[in-house]
């Protein structure tokens, strides 16, 4: 970095957001001799979201650990491979050119210039007021993220009686955050069929057999003033219902944290709403990378560790001066499909200055809208069918992940249009 006194300072790798794929991404790119790693958080402690989530799952089947150990543990490895974190750091805006950030934190506001730039902002759960529930203000409203730091980064006094909005993992998450926190789950409310989970949560099983699901139903109401005394439900056939609860938690819905990509100019993919991005992470403005939730809201935080440390391969190759990849060709999904991920294909080349060798190359990840029992994925272009796979047995639901294999990229053909994903 340059010396004290002034305004800007300069590295060699900027990574913005020290959750799972950014804290995998620094530590990587420090320990392969990158130069100097800078990671930035706004937050005042890394390790992102699993900060506050005491529940396990995290790590692997063989070592699990609670998301607080996990964060511990990736921010133990990013410091010991040498990268500096820089937290209650928050990244404004850029500059006209160049990979140049315009930050404020607790010595006031700084410019950072860097070779190259590691987005990794994650995503965010959509407040009630962005899913136009009506109502008052009252207190006693959350949303998952809000709730978790509440009780176990802060704990705070939560309520009595509450209501969860929504029955993925995620869902059954923050009920067990509440009860243990001592607060009665009087319902969780879903608007799908069927809980959206899966079968291999154990946590969530216990908590299935506990607390009432309420499908086909949404929450359209608060109601109370100053506190929460209940909310409005409606069921599919339209019936109404009132809850009694002075607690209501929104979860799910998750949506890419893409403010800095959108002020970067960055093009933004219109399914995920994130960077649109190959494999590797490239985006569309050179010298900027992406990784993580920031690019399909929400995998779960190994998912993010992985693309991060991914990615960290292509920003070496880049730092040693291979070129920047041509945009690719789009992939683009057809309805009940959601979205996919990643949503570019960039036609094979030998990168030039190679650091590390070639990864395979990385699988998509997609999401349907509605259920679909024993789905078949079918990739088309131009009307020539590249390739057919069924992605797993049983039925894919909303909340839960498709992957696709990228055995089909070598047939792509980068002079034709875009590349279609269906299931028909």
């Amino acid at each position: 970095m340059t010396g004290a006194g002034t305004d800007t300072l300069h590295a060699d790798v900027l990574v913005v957001g020290a959750g799972p794929a950014g804290l995998a991404a620094a530590a990587r790119l420090a320990a392969a001799g990158a130069g100097r790693v800078e990671v930035l958080e706004r937050e005042a402690q890394p390790g992102g979201v699993p900060r506050h989530c005491a529940h396990g799952g995290f790590g692997t089947w063989t070592h699990p650990l609670t998301g607080p150990r996990y964060a511990r543990l990736l921010t133990e490895a990013a410091e010991r491979a040498g990268a500096g974190l820089r937290t209650g750091v928050t990244a404004l805006d850029w500059a006209p050119t160049g990979p140049v950030l315009t930050t404020v934190g607790p010595g006031g506001p700084q410019t950072l210039s860097a070779r190259a730039v590691v987005l990794a902002t994650g995503a965010r759960e959509r407040p009630r007021s962005a899913r136009l529930v009506p109502g008052t203000r009252p207190a006693g409203v959350y949303t998952t993220g809000e709730l978790q730091q509440a009780v176990h980064l802060f704990g705070q006094h939560i309520g009595t009686r509450a209501v969860v909005a929504g029955a993925a993992d995620v869902s059954y998450a923050a009920a067990g955050t509440l009860r243990a926190a001592g607060t009665e789950v009087v319902a969780l409310v879903t608007e799908h069929p069927r809980a959206q989970t899966s079968r291999v949560r154990a946590q969530a099983a216990r908590l299935r057999d506990r607390v009432p699901l309420l499908t086909g139903t949404t929450v359209t109401e608060l109601l109370g003033h100053g506190r929460l005394s209940g909310v409005r439900v409606r069921h599919r056939d339209g019936r109404t219902a009132v809850l009694r609860c002075d607690t209501v938690v929104f979860t799910g819905d998750f949506v890419p944290d893409h403010e800095l990509a959108r002020r970067g100019g960055l093009a933004l993919d219109p399914g995920t709403r994130g960077p649109a991005v190959g494999g590797t992470g490239h985006t569309s403005r050179p010298g900027v990378f992406a990784a993580g939730n920031l690019l399909h809201a929400v995998e779960p935080a190994g998912t993010a560790a992985r693309e991060g440390a991914r990615t960290a391969g292509a920003v070496l190759d880049f730092l040693a001066g291979a070129p920047w990849p041509d945009p690719g060709v789009p992939v683009v999904v057809d309805a009940p499909l959601r979205w996919i991920a990643p949503n570019r294909v960039v036609p094979h080349r030998v990168a030039l200055g190679r650091r590390t060798p070639a990864a395979p190359p990385a699988p998509h990840f997609l999401r349907t809208g509605i259920p679909l029992p024993r789905p078949v994925l079918y990739v088309r272009q131009d009307g020539r069918l590249l390739h057919r796979e069924r992605p797993g047995p049983g039925t894919a639901l909303p909340e839960r992940t498709l992957t696709l294999t990228a055995r089909w990229h070598d047939r792509v053909d980068p002079a034709g249009g875009e590349v279609r994903v269906s299931t028909a």
